[in-house]
């Protein structure tokens, strides 16, 4: 068993928000592996899906960002789960937009929520994928607030296909073999081996 946790608000005014994007691939994994018959419980809303041999447990809390670590604390206390078997999906303002970072451990590295959830359960040694919406012109609170552009909506659901793939990639290989995928730069061009060196017959012209 695997606790999937997204980080949003609640409410029809946050939805596509920028800082609701760990709400949205929560929700994709559920359109992968649903139906999910979502439940209001531990401040959150709760739903299950099975992936491969794991069962796991989708987490949106309900108690805004900032409080985010009460509604988390319930959910790990009651599954009795250790911290490495929790992910936490959220958006960062220092990653540029549509780059993934995964860790393993960590502060919150000025997050509100994973300030809390830190926190509430005591620890920092907790996975959590972070996605790049980068910083605006705005302040950091009226950015993370606002809806992404024309042209960040059209990449939105590549991204969010992406940040899926890489919390299956942590549920079925683990912690290593997905930060070796999510973190690679998506701008470096592919290492390819250097051209092997002419071999000419002799008497065959050089050119």
């Amino acid at each position: 068993m695997r606790i999937i946790v997204g980080l949003g608000n609640p409410g029809r005014e946050y939805a596509g928000t920028r800082h609701n994007i760990g709400f949205m691939v929560v929700d994709e994994l559920a359109r992968r592996h649903g139906p999910v018959v979502w439940k209001k419980r531990f401040r959150s809303e709760i739903g299950d899906v099975v992936f491969g041999s794991e069962k796991l447990i989708l987490v949106k809390p309900q108690t805004f960002m900032n409080l985010s670590g009460a509604a988390v604390r319930e959910a790990v206390n009651w599954y009795h789960l250790p911290l490495d078997e929790t992910i936490i999906i959220m958006d960062d303002l220092d990653i540029p937009f549509a780059a993934l970072r995964m860790r393993g451990i960590g502060s919150a590295g000025g997050h509100n929520g994973l300030a809390s959830i830190i926190e509430h359960l005591g620890g920092n040694e907790i996975p959590r994928l972070k996605i790049g919406i980068g910083r605006g012109r705005s302040s950091a609170s009226a950015h993370v607030l606002s809806r992404f552009s024309p042209e960040q909506e059209r990449a939105l659901p590549e991204l969010i296909g992406r940040a899926t793939d890489a919390v299956e990639l942590w549920t079925r290989e683990g912690l290593v073999s997905a930060m070796n995928v999510a973190n690679q730069k998506r701008d470096e061009p592919a290492a390819t081996p250097p051209p092997k060196p002419a071999v000419y017959s002799p008497g065959e012209p050089r050119t």
